[in-house]
């Protein structure tokens, strides 16, 4: 059971890496739309890639498989709830691919939300997988 005390410290480290987590992704994805334009969401696709790659290396290290959850509660709120929460997007990703499907691209638009799933579940499952396997499990 939280205390008001952990309850605070817990926000606190959710704002915390929220704030982190939306620079990262300001800078990542403005970084590759400016390097590879904004024709397609590549910077979206980019920090949504990263990001599920990072969860799943943090899920190989924090899940706990006796609670059936984090195992540091304090770190996952910094890292996963708020870094990672405000890291990726889910909402950019289904308001570009909106976009592009408008716009008269809808083969575009097909082919965002395929690789971006295709991607991310790769991503995700090889940041576990790799973490798992240097750890020894």
């Amino acid at each position: 059971m939280l205390t008001v005390t952990s309850f605070l410290l817990t926000c606190v480290l959710v704002f915390l890496g929220g704030a982190i987590g939306g620079l990262g992704r300001f800078f990542v994805s403005g970084f590759v739309a400016r390097r590879f334009g904004e024709t397609f969401p590549w910077g979206t696709l980019t920090v949504n890639v990263i990001g599920c790659a990072a969860i799943g290396i943090l899920a190989a290290l924090f899940f706990d498989p006796a609670r059936q959850g984090p195992s540091n509660l304090p770190l996952w709120a910094l890292f996963v709830t708020g870094g990672l929460g405000s890291f990726t997007t889910v909402s950019s990703f289904a308001l570009q691919t909106l976009a592009l499907a408008r716009a008269g691209e809808p083969l575009d638009a097909v082919l965002n939300i395929a690789v971006s799933l295709a991607a991310c579940l790769l991503a995700a499952a090889s940041g576990f997988g790799g973490a798992y396997a240097l750890l020894g499990g």
